[in-house]
């Protein structure tokens, strides 16, 4: 990796910081690059079990570097972060507008400064926000608040990401990083790998199915699970009063059918 992109993984948890503090960590060619080499390893490494993007302080990321002209940057992010098979987590610690919100928005949880700067703000630029946006952000906070945001452009702090349901939660700065770490340790720590990865996988693909379609799937997909590796473990470790010891591969016993979820094939092997 270059010094654009930090990559640290440790008891199974990945940190990956985008790293142009000068610059705000604003997004290049070579940041979406290498972010998509990075996200792509944190899938298919089973000793990672959750993952982390935040930015070198003091911005998370200011938005496309517009002196490369790039773009729609974050929507070529490959795989894009709710493609992962583990949690990711958004650790907004500073502001964070344009492609910088988009890529936060991409993540599963988010956890924000109270006191940063936020905003898609490209239509006072004549272009249109991009990165997903118009999909990610009416799914997270509603059409009302999504047409709000995006078009007249304006800018908001982090105790108004929390109340519209934005930011999971919003912190001085200086907690975000270490309460992303304890949840990320604590996912890796705690939960059984495929379920996670399956719930992550239904949870973005459900927001485009009915709930009859959702409700089979969540059947299916718990008798696929039960015939997995760690198919029993919890339900003995309760027993037992112990922690589980989970050993179940994400990579090895994904089910067939693939990604997306095909409703009506988890019962396959």
């Amino acid at each position: 990796m270059s010094s654009e992109l930090h990559v640290d993984v440790s008891a199974g948890v990945a940190v990956l910081t985008l790293n142009r503090p000068a610059q705000q960590n604003a997004f290049t060619p070579t940041m979406a690059a290498e972010l998509g080499t990075a996200l792509r390893r944190c899938d298919s490494e089973d000793a990672i079990r959750a993952v982390i993007i935040t930015g070198t302080p003091p911005a998370f990321c200011a938005g496309a570097d517009l002196s490369s002209r790039i773009g729609d940057v974050t929507a070529t992010i490959d795989p894009a972060p709710w493609k992962v098979r583990k949690p990711v987590i958004a650790a907004v610690n500073g502001h964070a507008v344009g492609m910088g919100l988009a890529l936060a928005l991409q993540c599963d949880l988010r956890y924000m400064a109270r006191d940063a700067v936020y905003g898609l703000n490209q239509v006072r630029r004549a272009v249109l926000a991009d990165g997903y946006v118009h999909w990610t952000l009416p799914r997270l906070i509603g059409m009302a608040n999504a047409a709000d945001l995006m078009l007249t452009g304006r800018t908001f702090d982090g105790d108004e990401a929390k109340a519209m349901g934005l930011a999971n939660t919003c912190l001085p700065a200086g907690e975000v990083l270490p309460t992303a770490l304890a949840v990320a340790h604590d996912i890796a720590s705690g939960s059984a790998p495929l379920p996670v990865a399956l719930s992550k996988r239904l949870l973005w693909e459900g927001l485009n199915m009915s709930a009859e379609a959702v409700g089979k799937l969540e059947g299916e997909l718990n008798g696929y699970v039960a015939r997995s590796v760690d198919g029993g473990e919890g339900l003995a470790a309760l027993h037992d009063r112990r922690q589980p010891k989970w050993s179940g591969s994400v990579s090895a016993e994904w089910p067939a059918w693939g990604v997306p979820i095909e409703p009506g094939r988890a019962g396959l092997s």
